[in-house]
């Protein structure tokens, strides 16, 4: 650890205090074909050739890390308007093989068939990764990102993001039930977690039933926080 001694004069802010780049990585997790996913992307960096990561960018002057988050979304992957929930900060002295790099780093749930990505010319290539099945090379700390943002969403489902976000407005409690059982990676009792979601008051009975399904059960609709 740095020598703490000279009290106020090593915390205050100084004009020529050292400078650092401050990014954000943005671990954006959709559910597709029965699977918990990922996108990363491929782009040409030096020093990370074939690689993949998380969408990052850098922030500007005149913008904040959760403006920075959305603007960096849009520019590499070409999604707008897309709730970003922020996970932590990374500090490392040895992020970045050029400077030192400091990282915000967000949390963002969509359906990917409702969202098309756009591939630009700073990007070799967008894909959705499985949670259980990701590229063997990632790019940076990225490796350390997606295992921290997974588990953010895991903690979180309930709470700071929106699980509905990952399902069709209208859905069954068994689709609700598989969705819980991909990202959690367990089995659970049907009749004891249709308990607990009805307990905790997120979704609401639209009293309309599926059709073609055998039982007709009846569509749910996530009830969005205010």
């Amino acid at each position: 650890m740095k020598n703490q001694n000279g009290g106020l004069a090593n915390i205050r802010v100084k004009p020529d205090s050292y400078e650092c780049t401050i990014t954000t990585d943005i671990a954006v997790f959709g559910y597709l074909d029965g699977k918990l996913k990922i996108l990363l992307t491929k782009r040409s960096l030096a020093n990370y050739k074939s690689h993949w990561l998380l969408p990052g960018g850098t922030m500007d002057a005149d913008e904040t890390v959760e403006e920075c988050a959305k603007k960096t979304l849009f520019v590499l992957t070409g999604l707008e308007n897309i709730r970003c929930e922020y996970i932590k900060l990374y500090s490392a002295l040895n992020r970045h093989p050029i400077k030192r790099v400091v990282t915000a780093s967000f949390c963002a749930l969509i359906q990917p068939e409702k969202h098309p990505l756009v591939l630009t010319d700073n990007v070799e290539s967008l894909e959705w990764f499985s949670m259980d099945d990701l590229p063997t090379h990632i790019a940076f700390d990225h490796t350390h990102l997606i295992n921290d943002a997974y588990n953010f969403l895991k903690e979180n489902l309930e709470d700071k993001l929106h699980f509905g976000e990952l399902l069709p407005k209208q859905f069954t409690l068994s689709e609700l039930q598989v969705l819980y059982e991909t990202i959690f990676e367990v089995k659970v009792d049907k009749r004891n977690f249709r308990k607990r979601i009805m307990q905790i008051n997120l979704i609401t009975n639209t009293r309309k039933k599926k059709r073609g399904v055998k039982g007709g059960p009846f569509l749910f609709e996530y009830k969005r926080p205010h």
